[in-house]
């Protein structure tokens, strides 16, 4: 059966030029000081959350790699919804201000995942691949 109704169009989160700069510092610096300066100095840029949660993850911080991947998911779900989000459709990885929110709910999941959250992070997997496949196989790769 063909699914006559329109997909919904891409989601397109705006850029953040002076966040991307202080990430791009912290990423000199490459202390989680620095990046947890970023979080606070722009506590909606969901890309300083998922660099925080994925540091975090690979020092075997699950729990603190979750709760930095949960703030981040939910700062850019805001952003998706201001950005005329209605809870479906695509969030392409190709537009990078999308990247931190795609990167969020990916860690997300691997988190939830690691501390036995195996719906939560079943769900989360799955909206990862709703929102691109590109995404979660970049991701995955990685």
């Amino acid at each position: 059966m063909q699914n006559l109704l329109p997909e919904p169009p891409a989601t397109l989160l705006p850029a953040n030029h002076e966040a991307d700069a202080a990430l791009a510092a912290a990423e000199q610096a490459g202390s989680d000081q620095a990046y947890a300066e970023v979080a606070a100095r722009f506590p909606t840029y969901s890309a300083a959350w998922a660099e925080l949660a994925a540091r975090s993850f690979a020092q075997g911080q699950v729990v603190t790699a979750y709760a930095y991947a949960r703030t981040g998911y939910h700062r850019g779900l805001d952003q998706l919804r201001r950005s005329g989000w209605k809870g479906h459709g695509p969030v392409p990885w190709s537009h990078e201000p999308n990247r931190g929110f795609l990167r969020c709910l990916y860690v997300l999941s691997r988190a939830a995942d690691e501390i036995g959250e195996a719906d939560e992070a079943a769900r989360c997997a799955q909206f990862l691949r709703d929102c691109d496949p590109a995404a979660a196989d970049a991701l995955a790769s990685n």
